[in-house]
């Protein structure tokens, strides 16, 4: 099973790609969708486009990202939301299935501590994967965390896969 993780943003966006086989899973890419500070509508296009593209080239049947959380920033959290919803809608012409968690469900399976630093899970994510060194930034490492912690969490036949709830 082919795992689409994102950690949802407006101008930095992580993603991580793994493969789940059995118990197992390895890396297949990761890296970061930036966008340029352009008027907002501009921005969303771009970040829905390269999160076709990604799909398109890995083909993931699953999707997970992780649960928004604001409290001081409304501004950054509506951008960040309209982000979202592109990825979203991305997944939904696919029909994947999707999935969110929040930061200390992510946390609690990549590193068996839910109030875990950002370093605690860059090293874990490193150490799961096999990695050469921790994926930078830390959006990068979050959504490999994502991805990860799904892939510990969802079912692993496919019927139960295609049955999963989209949200």
């Amino acid at each position: 099973m082919i795992i689409l993780g994102i950690d949802p943003g407006i101008g930095r966006m992580g993603y991580g790609v793994i493969e789940r086989v059995g118990s197992k899973v390895k890396p297949i890419a990761y890296g970061l969708i930036e966008t340029p500070s352009i008027a907002v509508p501009d921005r969303l296009q771009l970040i829905f486009e390269q999160v076709q593209n990604l799909m398109d080239l890995h083909q993931p049947a699953q999707l997970a990202t992780e649960q928004l959380h604001f409290a001081a920033n409304k501004t950054t959290a509506f951008d960040v939301n309209r982000a979202l919803g592109c990825v979203l809608l991305a997944s939904a012409q696919r029909n994947l299935a999707w999935a969110e968690y929040a930061p200390s469900q992510v946390k609690q399976a990549v590193v068996g501590n839910g109030a875990a630093q950002k370093s605690q899970v860059a090293f874990m994510v490193t150490r799961i994967l096999g990695l050469a060194a921790p994926p930078r930034p830390d959006d990068v490492a979050d959504a490999l965390a994502i991805a990860i912690c799904h892939a510990f969490r969802a079912p692993v036949s496919s019927a139960a896969n295609n049955a999963l709830p989209r949200g």
